[in-house]
């Protein structure tokens, strides 16, 4: 089954939530909505579910129109799972009569078959008799799960289902969630404002700002090559670094990066990421190379975070961040020079 959204608009109050938004998502794909909040991605959830009806646009499901600015089919007719970020379990239900409560029309024996096959799905079958409040966060999440899947949705919608959970455990239950709507082969959309989640989660990740798509890629297109500022910083801290164009290259405090497209004289930003700016140390009879001191260093564990202040031939200064080996923790009178990975850096026009 094929969702698709079809320059779809949406306005509350005359602001725009929705500037028209295309998306496709296909059988068996996981995408991931990411963005800051306020950028539209759980109304662009909403609007695929039916909870929300678009000024103009279409929603087309398996080619049936869902909506169109007209015409707007109910959300219980969509075929369509929702799982919600607090889980909205019926606390008055125990847990084999939640699963069940999307399943009116089937016979008996047919709603008991389908509910054990779920619970058994999300390792939840032991726990059929119990009321929601008996249960974990991670076992409420995994219920919230089953019911989704119950009536066999051509596409489960999720809104940001593991925010609740501690960072242990969402590790866990966003593993086995993957897993299950893998083997599925459902259309999976999800809502995160977590890049490292949207990256373990995606197929593909839909970047929004401002109601807007900013970008459409794969985890790696939107990590490592990012069609703006706003895209590359939000998977991310980035430096800085002002440059100038001469003959094709970007010319920085830290050296040189080749460019495409740009005209001499042209100032650009060059972004480059903490962990992809070296360190070398140097020797006394070397100090007059040295352009970096350390004005602060933190020990992380695996890593070291260095404050890094940098120094150009005319005496302009650049205040970089450095993510180094936990190991490497310098001492204030150690003597440095600073080096960047130029086949990372990242080329935009100055902001």
């Amino acid at each position: 089954m094929t969702l698709v959204l079809e320059n779809v608009e949406l306005s509350f109050d005359g602001f725009c939530v929705l500037n028209k938004i295309n998306l496709t998502v296909e059988t068996g794909e996981f995408v991931c909505l990411l963005g800051p909040s306020g950028c539209g991605k759980t109304s662009t959830l909403r609007v695929c579910a039916g909870l929300e009806t678009p000024k103009t646009g279409r929603v087309i499901v398996d080619g049936h129109v869902m909506t169109d600015g007209h015409f707007v089919l109910p959300p219980e007719k969509r075929k369509i799972g929702f799982l919600f970020q607090d889980f909205a379990l019926f606390p008055h239900l125990n847990v084999f009569d939640n699963v069940a409560f999307g399943l009116k029309g089937m016979a008996k024996a047919k709603i008991k078959e389908r509910v054990e096959e779920v619970l058994k799905q999300v390792q939840m079958e032991k726990y059929a008799p119990a009321l929601p409040h008996m249960l974990s966060g991670g076992q409420q999440q995994r219920v919230a799960l089953a019911r989704a899947l119950a009536p066999k949705p051509d596409i489960i919608l999720l809104d940001e289902p593991f925010s609740g959970l501690d960072s242990g455990l969402r590790a866990e239950i966003r593993d086995e969630t993957l897993h299950v709507l893998k083997t599925s082969n459902v259309a999976a959309v999800m809502v995160t404002h977590d890049p490292e989640e949207a990256m373990f989660m995606a197929d593909r990740i839909v970047l929004m700002k401002a109601g807007n798509i900013v970008q459409d890629g794969t985890p790696v297109d939107l990590y490592s090559k990012p069609v703006d500022h706003f895209a590359a910083s939000f998977f991310g801290e980035v430096n800085i670094l002002k440059g100038v164009i001469k003959d094709n290259k970007a010319q920085t405090v830290l050296g040189a990066v080749d460019t495409v497209g740009f005209s001499d004289g042209e100032k650009v930003d060059v972004l480059v990421r903490p962990q992809n700016i070296k360190l070398r140390r140097l020797s006394n009879d070397q100090k007059e190379r040295a352009n970096s001191h350390i004005e602060a260093a933190r020990y992380l564990g695996r890593e070291s975070l260095l404050h890094i202040r940098l120094e150009d031939p005319s005496g302009e200064t650049t205040h970089i961040h450095a993510r180094i080996d936990g190991q490497m923790l310098p001492r204030e009178e150690e003597i440095f020079t600073a080096e960047m990975d130029v086949e990372s850096a990242l080329v935009f026009r100055a902001s």
